[in-house]
């Protein structure tokens, strides 16, 4: 009876505060729409300078492939000096030169070059607009190969190989089908840490937290009373996200829905135990605020491998990750989306927040026995 009475307090508590159903609801879909609509790894319609040295017919069919090309945005220029301004002015992100007598040397070797210069300021994006040049080439000496014609640009002949690229899980390339599962982690860590260790330092501010500790509830049920509402609050959240991403964005769930939540619940244990454990302790909301981003919430961004692939960064990186459970849960969250139930990657990573959950509530356990004694 008592920890049901604490439990009807803590949820009127949720919801009459302010702060609570926005950062558990509103915030994690204003995320949702920002990545998934607002942000984009793939650049599209890029602008790039073609420089015409030989106005053939062929290098006019080149810049035609060019145009017919989702991702480039060709602009025909007469020089190179023209091209590099372009450049230079943010107007154009690489310049590709058709060479003197491209025709003439496609007729004679069946080769011919192709220069690409690309704007390295951002490197991956350079990349990728390397590889956008390279299958529009590619393309176009198909078609050419096709009827009959013979022509390799880059002044090899390739030895008789055709490289055949395909893309396993994610065949599209979209930026959003990365993105999207990644944000669930964010918005999980939200109602785990900050929102837990914000309302209870508030309360402690407000002097509420005195008024408990004068009512009969023992231990265990404070603990309870405390978990239990933002779990709750932590797995609605959780659906707000899939549904979105599945029915909004078109993310594709290729793994267990139940594994998913199921890890998600993992998660979010461990996310509260860390609440508790650590931050519910401050002196004030300022400092659980501030501490809960910077220590927690920012981590979850550069740790977790939402943003960029773990295992290209530096070595200590790669190591300090491991403390963080949201390295964990986005490693599941990319497999059971986009990949499917692969028990290589679910399992260690599974155990893992199983024991991180484990420990941090256990930490908090004894925390709240310490003070509340």
């Amino acid at each position: 009876m008592r920890l049901r009475g604490f439990l009807h307090k803590e949820m009127l508590q949720i919801l009459r505060d302010p702060s609570s159903m926005p950062l558990a609801v509103v915030m994690p879909v204003a995320l949702l729409f920002l990545f998934g609509y607002g942000v984009s790894l793939n650049p599209e319609r890029v602008p790039i300078a073609v420089v015409f040295d030989d106005s053939s017919p062929s290098a006019r069919d080149r810049l035609a492939r060019f145009e017919g090309s989702h991702f480039l945005v060709p602009v025909a220029v007469r020089s190179r000096g023209v091209a590099e301004e372009l450049v230079q002015r943010g107007q154009a992100a690489a310049i590709v030169q058709l060479q003197d007598d491209f025709e003439g040397r496609l007729l004679r070797t069946g080769s011919a070059p192709l220069q690409v210069l690309l704007d390295g300021v951002d490197s991956n994006r350079a990349q990728l607009i390397r590889g956008y040049v390279a299958a529009a080439a590619n393309q176009w000496s198909a078609v050419r190969s096709a009827c009959g014609e013979t022509s390799t640009l880059g002044g090899g002949s390739g030895g008789g190989v055709r490289v055949v690229p395909r893309t396993w899980y994610n065949p599209t390339g979209e930026s959003r089908n990365f993105l999207v599962p990644g944000l669930i982690t964010l918005s999980m860590t939200l109602i785990g840490i900050v929102l837990t260790a914000l309302v209870i330092v508030r309360e402690w501010e407000r002097g509420t937290m005195e008024a408990i500790l004068a009512t009969p509830l023992r231990t265990h049920e404070f603990f309870l009373g405390k978990i239990l509402p933002y779990f709750a609050l932590g797995m609605l959240g959780l659906a707000i996200a899939i549904v979105t991403g599945l029915f909004l964005f078109g993310v594709p769930l290729r793994g267990s829905l139940f594994l998913l939540i199921a890890c998600s619940a993992l998660f979010l244990l461990a996310c509260l135990g860390l609440g508790l454990a650590f931050l519910a302790a401050l002196p004030s909301q300022f400092v659980a605020a501030q501490a809960s981003v910077v220590a927690w919430f920012l981590p979850a961004f550069f740790f977790s491998g939402m943003l960029f692939d773990l295992e290209s960064a530096p070595l200590p990186i790669r190591a300090v990750s491991h403390i963080f459970p949201a390295r964990y849960f986005v490693e599941i969250s990319h497999t059971l989306f986009l990949a499917g139930n692969i028990p290589a990657v679910l399992a260690p990573a599974s155990l893992a927040l199983a024991a991180m959950a484990a420990f941090f509530l256990t930490i908090a356990r004894l925390n709240v026995s310490d003070r509340l004694e």
